[in-house]
């Protein structure tokens, strides 16, 4: 079954149970969408995604204001709800896959990925590597092939340091290529843009980046090569034409989520509202246009299926990181 059928099927579901469930299904009162950062960011763009949808579709009919509580990627806002607003109905939080990998390495502190509800997906991005037009590297062979000769003649950026997700895709690159990922060589940049500008200047030789800035880098004309998708499948759009990494032989596969959990004490009913809103807006004919307005990819799932996921993708990442060493 496809995400569109499963969330279309979801919604027919949470429609049902809301005819003939209890009055605690009614929509709550002062809906609001925490975004862990300060405005502008990757999280600020996840709720202003659930803002639109959920309005245009009419599954919510009060306005989704939106809050900021930066802090840790994440970590702030997540021990701010588990203990000081556990219970609230209308309050919904923005988190990504960076936030999991953070849960992954214990930088949320005492709390776990079992400490909050996860309620749905709303998109992804999807890590790549990316070279100059230019490149000897014609596509993700040639460059593990000059990894495994030779990893010191190689310089791999990417928009984060040691543990960020750049780092992660760029360990994982070295791995598939047979290369001790203390071997490679990786540079640390503030963000995806100084990365792009760093490969343009010749000062890298490969960008470990996102999908959607690899797109927008393609549409502004940038001279660049995407050598991979890390993702299962062939992405839509600019990026068609890239192959992934598993269709060129190489096991690398790393969606970025976008979603939202709530609060631990949050009742199942007010819980299965949620499920069911965002469920009708995700099934609405102009989803698909929001989620590419804001470089996203589809990436739609609710209530359990996406509990199974963050806990399985969070698990992962933890093997990931004692794996690299990144955990005593």
């Amino acid at each position: 079954m496809t995400s569109r059928l499963r969330l279309a099927a979801a919604a027919m579901l949470a429609t049902t149970a809301l005819s003939f469930g209890p009055a605690a299904l009614a929509e709550p009162a002062r809906p609001e969408c925490v975004a862990p950062a300060q405005p502008g960011g990757g999280f600020d763009l996840t709720c202003r995604l659930a803002q639109t949808a959920l309005t245009d579709s009419g599954a919510l009919k009060a306005p989704l204001r939106i809050s900021y509580m930066p802090g840790g990627v994440g970590a702030v806002a997540y021990n701010n709800i588990i203990t000081q607003r556990p219970g609230e109905a209308g309050t919904i939080v923005a988190f990504s896959g960076g936030s999991l990998l953070n849960l992954a390495q214990g930088k949320f502190g005492k709390y776990s990925v079992d400490d909050v509800r996860w309620l749905a997906a709303v998109g992804a991005d999807y890590g790549v590597a990316m070279v100059r037009e230019d490149s000897p590297y014609k596509d993700l062979k040639g460059l593990m092939a000059a990894l495994k000769e030779d990893p010191s003649k190689i310089v791999l950026g990417g928009g984060g340091s040691v543990g960020s997700q750049d780092w992660m895709k760029a360990a994982l690159t070295a791995k598939a290529a047979g290369v001790d990922y203390k071997r490679m060589r990786y540079v640390a940049f503030e963000g995806g843009g100084e990365v792009l500008t760093a490969l343009r200047g010749g000062h890298i030789q490969v960008q470990m980046g996102d999908a959607s800035e690899a797109a927008q880098a393609l549409e502004s004309g940038a001279p660049v090569r995407v050598l991979a998708v890390y993702s299962k499948k062939r992405l839509p759009g600019r990026l068609s034409s890239a192959p992934t990494a598993i269709e060129q032989g190489f096991e690398i596969d790393w969606p970025i989520i976008r979603g939202f959990y709530v609060g631990p004490k949050v009742s199942d009913a007010d819980y299965q509202w949620w499920v069911s809103a965002f469920s009708k807006a995700m099934s609405a004919p102009g989803y698909a246009a929001l989620q590419q307005q804001r470089g996203l990819f589809p990436f739609d799932m609710v209530g359990a299926e996406l509990d199974r996921f963050v806990k399985e993708r969070t698990k992962a990442y933890g093997e990931l990181v004692t794996a690299f060493g990144l955990v005593k």
